[in-house]
C-alpha cells in the first residue's frame, strides 16, 4: 500500500501530530509506504513530495505548524491555470503516475471540499478535519481550537489585570472568520463583559449601555469580539481583498471598529487588541494532541479499509466518519441554542444585542435573536 499525506489551507497547532499518527499507523499496522506532499495541493501540482519514514514523523507530536509545509490558495480547479483551463487533470495524471491507493488530506472547509472534487475525478481520499475556527460541519470539533481558545482565554485574562487597573474598557479581537466559537468560548471561559459574534449583529448603543453601567459599578469592561462581527444593518469589517476565488477578502479591523464607535459614547478609555496569528502558532494543548492522534489513527484505518470520499469527525465524543459531500462548499456557525450563549446570558453577559433574549428556566434550548 501507498499512501501520499497533504496539510492543506492555514496552519494551525496539531497538524504534526495527525501526520505523526497516520504515518506511524500506516507503517506499524499495515506496512504501507507513505510520502508527504510540500506545502498543500501545491506539492501535487509542482510534483514536489518526499517519502516519510518512522523516523522523521517521531519527535513531532508537540510541535506546532507542519512539517510538510502547507498553502492555503494552492486550488487547482481555481488558482492555477494552464491556457486557461485548471490543473486538476494534471493532477489525476501524478497521482496515478506514483501509484497512490490514496491520500490523506489535512485541511479545513476549503480543503475538504477540493478533496470532494478530486474524489469525482477517481482520487482516493481521506479528510481529516482541521482549523482553529472550528467551523467544518459534521463534526463536534476540529483539532487546533482548544489550543487557539486557550491562547485567546490567557490574553483577555491578562487584559483583564490592565483593565481593572487602569478603569478602561479593553477589546480583544480574535480570528475565526465567519463564525464566533474562537470568541464565544474565550469570552465565556475568560468572564468577559461582552461578546460580539458574527452570528448576532451587535447595537453599538447596546454595548456601549453595558460599559456604562460597568463605569458605575466595576469601572472597567472586558470586550471579546470575532473578527467577523458586525453591526445591525452594517457589513463586515474588511481589511485586504486578494486575488482569490475561494476567499476573496481578509477579515481584520472590527476591534477598532468598536473602539472608535463606543468613544463618544463613553467617559473609559478604551483599548483595542488583535491577537491574530499568535492564535495559531506554538505548541498544541493536550486535547489537542490527542484528539489529532485519534484522527489520524482512525484516518489510517479507513484507508485500510477501503473507505474513501470520507472524512474523520468528532460527533458525541467518538470517532466516526462522514461523506465529504456533506461538508464541502459550506462551513458551521455557532447555533442561537447553543449552551455556551444561555450560560453567558445567565451569568449577565452581553452579546451587544438588546434583541437577544433566553428562558433561564430552560438552559441551552431556547435562546431567541428577536
Amino acid at each position: 500500500m501507498k499512501v501520499g499525506l497533504l496539510t492543506g489551507g492555514g496552519d494551525c497547532p496539531g497538524l504534526n501530530a495527525v501526520i505523526r499518527a497516520v504515518s506511524k499507523a500506516l507503517i506499524l499496522q499495515h506496512g504501507a509506504e507513505v510520502i508527504g506532499f510540500k506545502d498543500g495541493f501545491q506539492g501535487l501540482i509542482e510534483r514536489r513530495y518526499s517519502k516519510l519514514d518512522y523516523r522523521d514523523v517521531s519527535g513531532i507530536l508537540t510541535q506546532g505548524g507542519t512539517i510538510l509545509g502547507t498553502h492555503n490558495r494552492a486550488n487547482p480547479f481555481d488558482y492555477y491555470k494552464r491556457d486557461g483551463a485548471d490543473v486538476s487533470d494534471e493532477v489525476m495524471e501524478f497521482y496515478r503516475d506514483l501509484e497512490l491507493d490514496a491520500i490523506v488530506a489535512i485541511g479545513g472547509d476549503g480543503t475538504m471540499s477540493i478533496c470532494h472534487e478530486m474524489t469525482q475525478k477517481g482520487m482516493n481520499v481521506v479528510g481529516v478535519p482541521k482549523t482553529i475556527d472550528n467551523d467544518v460541519v459534521c463534526t463536534d470539533r476540529t483539532f487546533g481550537f482548544d489550543t487557539a481558545v486557550s491562547i485567546a482565554t490567557e490574553a483577555i485574562d491578562r487584559l483583564h489585570t490592565t483593565g481593572e487597573s487602569h478603569d478602561r474598557v479593553m477589546i480583544l479581537e480574535t480570528m475565526g472568520r465567519y463564525s464566533g466559537w474562537i470568541a464565544l468560548h474565550a469570552g465565556v471561559a475568560s468572564g468577559s463583559d461582552v461578546i460580539l459574534l458574527p452570528e448576532i449583529p451587535y447595537d453599538i448603543e447596546e454595548i456601549a449601555r453595558v460599559c456604562r453601567e460597568r463605569e458605575d459599578r466595576q469601572e472597567f469592561t472586558i470586550i471579546a469580539v470575532a473578527e467577523g462581527a458586525r453591526p445591525k444593518g452594517g457589513d463586515l469589517t474588511v481589511r485586504e481583498r486578494v486575488d482569490d476565488p475561494d476567499d476573496a477578502v481578509r477579515l481584520g479591523g472590527v476591534g477598532n471598529a468598536v473602539r472608535e464607535a463606543l468613544k463618544p459614547r463613553l467617559d473609559s478609555e478604551i483599548r483595542t487588541t488583535v491577537l491574530g496569528h499568535i492564535q495559531r502558532g506554538g505548541t498544541p494543548t493536550a486535547f489537542d494532541r490527542l484528539l489529532a492522534t485519534n484522527f489520524g489513527a482512525y484516518a489510517a484505518a479507513l484507508v485500510a479499509q477501503g473507505e474513501f470520499d470520507r472524512m474523520v469527525a468528532l460527533q458525541d465524543n467518538s470517532i466516526t466518519s462522514v461523506s465529504l459531500e456533506d461538508v464541502a462548499n459550506t462551513h458551521r456557525q455557532v447555533p442561537l441554542d447553543s449552551m455556551h450563549i444561555a450560560s453567558a446570558l445567565a451569568v449577565g453577559t452581553s452579546f451587544g444585542n438588546p434583541d437577544v433574549h433566553m428562558d433561564v428556566e430552560h438552559l441551552g434550548g431556547s435562546v431567541e435573536l428577536g
